[in-house]
Formats: C-alpha cells, sequence, structure tokens
C-alpha cells in the first residue's frame, strides 16, 4: 500500500487541535507580547502617579483622572480610520507602525513639565494607539475557524492581566532607578516602556506574518487546512463580504458596544485607580509599604485573574463560545462591587476586587469571539473598530468621573457603585444578544443579509 496523503480533510482529524496549539502558541503569544506592551504603556500613569508624578506635577484627583482619560479622545477619533487603514495597509506594517508611534510619545512624557504637556502628550498617546486593539483581533480572528477563536483570544488576552502580574513589579523596578540617568523613578519607567514599545514596533515589522499563508512555521498541509477552514466558515450561509456602512447601522453591533461599554468601564476604573486604592489601604491600617512592595500588592487580583481567563477561554472553546460565558462573569462582576463596599477590612476588599478582576478578564476573551460570527470583510473591520471605540468612552468616563467623585466626596464608594451598575448592564446586554448569537457557530449571518 503506498503512502497515504496528508490533505486538509485527514488534517483536521488527525492533526486539528495541534495546529490551533502551534498557531495559539506562536501567533498567540507574540501578539500577547504586542498587547502587554501596549497595556503598560497605556497604564504607566497609574504606577507614575502615587510613585511622584502627582507631587512633582502638582496634580489633584480629579486632574489626575483628567490625564488618565484624555487618552481616550484621540484614541476613539482615530480608532476607525486606523483599522480600515490596517484592513487596506496589511496588520505587519500597521500595527509596527502603531507600536513605534506611541512608544516615541511615551518616551517624550518622560520629559514633561507641567499638567498641560501631560493632557497634550496623553492626547497623542491615544492617537498613536488607536487601532492596534480592533486590529489585533480582527488579525487574530483570520487565523483560525470561528470554533477555536476563543482559545486563540484567550492567548492573546492573558498578556492584558499579566501586565499587572508582571508589569508592576518591572514599572516598580523603573521606579525605583530614581536619579539614573539624572531622572526622577517616574520619568525613567516612562523612558523605559516607550523605548521597549519602539523595540516591539521594529520586531513586529520584522517577524509578523500577514496571513496563515506566510506562515513558515506551519507545514504546508497546516497552512492549507487553515486557510480552507477560515473560507469554508466564510462562505456558510453568508456572502463573503459585508460593508462597512451596513456595520455602523446594525442594531446588534450597538448592542455589542453598550455591552463592551460597561466591561470596560470596569476594567479601567481598576486599571488606573487600584494603585492608588492600595496606598489609601495603607493609610487607614497605619501601615508603609516601599513602592516594590505596593506594585507586588497591586497584581494580587490578577494572577487569579489571568488563570480565569485561561482556562475559562479553553472551556468556551471546548463547549463552543455561548452568551452566558460572557453574562456569568460580568454578572459576578456585578455582585462584587457592591459587596467590596461593606467590609472595612482590606484583606476583603482586595478579595472582593480579585472577584472583579476576575469577572473582566473572563468576559473579555469570549466576548470578542461573537461579532465575528456575523460580521466579515469590511464589515468586520469597521464593526469591530465601533465596538471598541463606544466601549472605550469608559476609559474616557470612567477614570475622570472616579477622579471627580473621589476628589469631591474623599471615597471611592460612589465611583465602585457606577462600576457595578455598568457591569449589571452589560449582563443584561450580553443575555439580549445571546439569543441571537447562540448557536451560530457553524452558521453565520453576515450584517449585509439582515
Amino acid at each position: 500500500m503506498g503512502e497515504s496523503i496528508m490533505t486538509p480533510e485527514t488534517l483536521a482529524d488527525d492533526d486539528a487541535r495541534s495546529t490551533i496549539r502551534t498557531i495559539s502558541l506562536r501567533l498567540g503569544s507574540f501578539v500577547g507580547a504586542m498587547f502587554f506592551v501596549n497595556y503598560l504603556d497605556r497604564v504607566a500613569i497609574s504606577f507614575a502617579g502615587p510613585s511622584g508624578m502627582n507631587h512633582d506635577l502638582g496634580l489633584s484627583a480629579a486632574q489626575f483622572g483628567f490625564a488618565a482619560s484624555v487618552f481616550f479622545v484621540g484614541y476613539l477619533l482615530i480608532e476607525i480610520p486606523s483599522n480600515l487603514a490596517l484592513h487596506r495597509f496589511g496588520a505587519r506594517r500597521w500595527l509596527a507602525r502603531i507600536m513605534v508611534s506611541w512608544g516615541i510619545v511615551t518616551v517624550l512624557t518622560a520629559f514633561v513639565n507641567g499638567a498641560t504637556w501631560l493632557y497634550v502628550l496623553r492626547f497623542l498617546l491615544g492617537v498613536a494607539e488607536a487601532g492596534f486593539f480592533p486590529g489585533a483581533i480582527l488579525f487574530l480572528s483570520l487565523w483560525v475557524p470561528q470554533r477555536y477563536r476563543s482559545q486563540l483570544l484567550g492567548s492573546f488576552y492573558v498578556a492584558q492581566p499579566l501586565t499587572f502580574v508582571l508589569g508592576a513589579p518591572l514599572a516598580s523596578l523603573l521606579i525605583q532607578a530614581h536619579g539614573l540617568m539624572g531622572l526622577s523613578g517616574w520619568r525613567f519607567m516612562y523612558l523605559g516602556v516607550g523605548v521597549l514599545a519602539v523595540l516591539m514596533g521594529i520586531v513586529t515589522f520584522l517577524a509578523l506574518p500577514d496571513r496563515p499563508a506566510d506562515a513558515t512555521w506551519l507545514t504546508p498541509s497546516q497552512r492549507r487546512w487553515v486557510t480552507d477552514e477560515i473560507a469554508r466558515g466564510a462562505d456558510d450561509g453568508a456572502p463573503r463580504h459585508a460593508s462597512a456602512w451596513a456595520a455602523l447601522r446594525s442594531g446588534r453591533v450597538w448592542l455589542f458596544a453598550v455591552a463592551y461599554f460597561g466591561i470596560i468601564y470596569g476594567l479601567y476604573t481598576l486599571s488606573f485607580f487600584l494603585p492608588t486604592i492600595i496606598a489609601e489601604f495603607e493609610g487607614s491600617t497605619g501601615g508603609h509599604l516601599g513602592v516594590m512592595q505596593r506594585g507586588l500588592v497591586t497584581a494580587i487580583p490578577y494572577i487569579p485573574a489571568a488563570l480565569v481567563l485561561f482556562f475559562w477561554s479553553r472551556d468556551a472553546s471546548r463547549r463552543g463560545v455561548r452568551g452566558w460565558h460572557v453574562g456569568i462573569p460580568t454578572l459576578a462582576g456585578a455582585i462584587a462591587v457592591p459587596l467590596a463596599l461593606l467590609p472595612h477590612s482590606p484583606v476583603a476588599q482586595v478579595a472582593l476586587i480579585t472577584v472583579l478582576a476576575c469577572a473582566v478578564f473572563g468576559a473579555l476573551p469570549t466576548f470578542w469571539s461573537l461579532p465575528p460570527r456575523f460580521l466579515s470583510g469590511r464589515a468586520a473591520a469597521s464593526g469591530i473598530a465601533l465596538i471598541n471605540t463606544v466601549g472605550n468612552l469608559a476609559g474616557l468616563m470612567g477614570p475622570w468621573l472616579t477622579g471627580w467623585l473621589k476628589s469631591t466626596t474623599n471615597s471611592y464608594e460612589g465611583s465602585m457603585c457606577i462600576v457595578g451598575g455598568f457591569m449589571a448592564l452589560s449582563t443584561v446586554m450580553i443575555f439580549i444578544l445571546a439569543r441571537a448569537t447562540d448557536g451560530q457557530d457553524g452558521t453565520r449571518r453576515t450584517v449585509s443579509s439582515r
């Protein structure tokens, strides 16, 4: 009997999981590393604020919140055009350009001398970063069939909680290099993370393949199988492409955007203010933590969050993503937030904040597995960008409102109640959307068919 030939069909039976695992390890990890650097640059201000920046620049809590929020003005203005440019020029070139741009702006932030210039550079950082996240989501969605998307997105998304697990001690280590190159610690941290982004952008341009057919680390049979499976999924019951304008008019896209807004409101309130909240715990208990110790305590909620994200996305990939894979975590977050206001024990409050972190990060990768079920082509580029843009309005609103309420009431209680309310809103939206999206793993209805 002659040697059997490995066809795409036999590969689907014998080695599909191995192929997806290779893509997750090679591509998911690489784009995850890009996301790590992206998020570290974005939230560097949360580490810099209580480590000397607020004092050196004379920032109040409200001014600090505004500086964190103004990033999203530039980000939201350029988000959709940037993602459409990625669709035109290719992921490798455009994502590399984005990384180099934001790295340069972050380096310049190390030399600000007042609140006004900090606001300007935070705005420009938003302009520079616009398009990275939805572009990465769109890029990854083009590499695996629908049923495996949650697994790949989980490999990518785990970088976000790891930004705090690893990034908080890293940022603290850079801050401790006070006086190096004549810079205060927080300024040296900005310089370090900015240079890292520029270097990562160069590596991205040189190493990131644009599509499965370009991946030299896949065998020819694996490349054919991935390409054929993605094409087969795109052709199931729908035209291959839908228009960008149709996505912007889709009611389902807007419902996803509202749901994402609530999740992101919790994420950014947690991201920008957790180090400051931890510092306040010190005052309430009469204790004192060093810069490195504070960074390690800040990382505590994100360790279980990373584990929940990893295993929850794997479960979703195994069972097939359903609305409840997103709705259960958001519901848990909505319940945990008001409970966090009850105990006066810092340990209990950190534990409940940990539940919120697990809820947010458990929901995110499974959430992003749902929109590509009914979006394709330019509609995917514009629809995903719209969902991300509306969601990130929470990044504009959340830190500013949290800082303003803290300055007005001298408490974070009102801010946390708002977080719980938006998480509850997300839960309602997700379960409404679940009725329209569940059961579409194999059959996708694009917006053009509505």
